[in-house]
């Protein structure tokens, strides 16, 4: 008999990797440091390497300091199932253990069901056009379903126009507004119309989570099926109430199959959601390929990267993401990718400066010196939840006096004018 493994080595790599062209203009906009991510690598007594990512301004948790001392000197097999490593050396152990045993990743969480998962080409907010181009390359690179932010200052309307006019009749768009449509009474008008479109496949969060009696009267008006957080909610309330017809789930590993167990006993459907790059991608697509539920596409937000960190990308056909079939996670990290893209301490990015003006039909306008003193103030009700014609212009810091003025202004607080 084989002695166990026993890791001899956690390394912690930092990287700042870019997003492509069109993503990096509106993420620079809340998301702008979703790029930096810890990549981990644990390294066994017998030569076994086991890789992971973490996204350290984004996501279900970080790597405690402690758990590199806490995992060196054991065995790999002994932290399956251990939220609290984090998601990047949580998923190293996964790794390595598949790699030992020949077997991939999804061998270790149960019974595939799946050898395809689907998976969704994710976007924050943007201007209609700008969607319609993502969609155009996301209909190029083989995807069928589109997530998208939907806010009160776009025309949510205008996204889905100009999208369906780019895509062919089966591409789906799930809707996403952090419920900022405020009320049932604000948001079933807003739903009713885009169930008209055929794009439109499911609403995400249109009210705030608490709001369950709303809930209930948005799914009983609507025709698309109304998700929420599994974590946000009270789930004996939602299943008594029949408040949503599906769910996000995310989490750690151990977190997600007992979250996936709880929406298979009641019948739910869910995404999966984890943020990341090719090794978080593959360790989704292996979750979903043993997840009877997960029949609702995975967001990780793949197609933001510029580069995935991964020497073979990973496949997506028709809509869905191919399950890797080797060893462990069943990818190769690319680590020239990973040198070049090194990071230094401090691991942080500087926030773009920007004047954010939105504007309504009417000519009225409102100017903000950051997104997030926009949500604050659409949050609070103090504008329609979501007019036609509605757009948001970015300005970004040219040097002039004029911008410095009214960027000075809007850092105080909104500043209303006239277009």
């Amino acid at each position: 008999m084989s002695a166990p493994l026993k890791i001899t080595e956690v390394e912690r790599i930092v990287v700042n990797v870019p997003f492509t062209p069109r993503c990096q203009e509106w993420n620079a906009l809340l998301v702008w440091d979703w790029g930096v991510i810890e990549v981990v690598k644990v390294t066994t007594d017998a030569g076994l390497v086991g890789w992971g990512e973490t996204l350290l301004h984004y996501g279900w948790g970080l790597v405690p300091e402690d758990a590199a001392a806490r995992v060196r000197g054991g065995n790999p097999a002994d932290f399956l199932g251990d939220d609290s490593l984090g998601p990047g050396l949580q998923m190293a152990m996964y790794d390595l253990v598949g790699k030992a045993l020949g077997v991939p990743v999804s061998a270790l969480l149960g019974r595939k069901v799946r050898e395809r998962c689907p998976i969704a080409w994710w976007n924050t907010k943007m201007a209609p056009e700008a969607l319609a181009e993502e969609a155009k390359e996301a209909v190029a690179a083989g995807y069928v379903f589109h997530k998208f932010k939907a806010r009160p200052w776009l025309d949510v309307y205008a996204q889905v126009d100009q999208v369906g006019a780019v895509t062919p009749p089966h591409y789906r768009l799930d809707i996403d507004w952090n419920g900022m449509l405020l009320s049932a009474g604000d948001a079933v008008p807003v739903l009713r119309e885009l169930d008209r479109r055929e794009r439109v496949a499911i609403y995400e969060t249109p009210i705030p989570h608490e709001d369950l009696e709303g809930y209930r009267h948005i799914r009983d008006r609507v025709a698309r099926p109304v998700a929420v957080h599994l974590a946000a909610q009270p789930f004996q309330a939602v299943v008594r109430q029949e408040t949503c017809d599906g769910f996000v789930v995310e989490g750690g590993v151990a977190r997600a199959l007992h979250r996936g167990a709880i929406c298979a006993e009641f019948g739910k459907a869910f995404w999966l959601q984890w943020v990341g790059a090719g090794l978080t991608t593959a360790l989704v697509a292996h979750l979903g390929s043993v997840l009877t539920h997960a029949r609702w596409p995975a967001v990780t937000a793949l197609n933001n990267y510029a580069d995935d960190l991964i020497v073979d990308p990973l496949r997506v056909e028709q809509g869905y993401l191919v399950v890797p079939d080797g060893p462990g996670l069943g990818v190769e990290v690319d680590q020239d990718a990973l040198e070049r893209y090194r990071m230094s301490a401090p691991h942080t990015l500087p926030e773009r400066r920007h004047v954010l003006s939105v504007v309504w039909p009417s000519g009225r306008a409102v100017h903000y010196a950051r997104m997030a003193d926009m949500w604050t103030d659409f949050l609070a009700g103090n504008h329609p939840v979501q007019e036609p014609g509605v757009r948001m212009d970015v300005w970004p810091d040219d040097g002039s006096a004029e911008w410095r003025e009214l960027f000075a202004r809007a850092q105080r607080g909104p500043v209303h004018a006239s277009a």
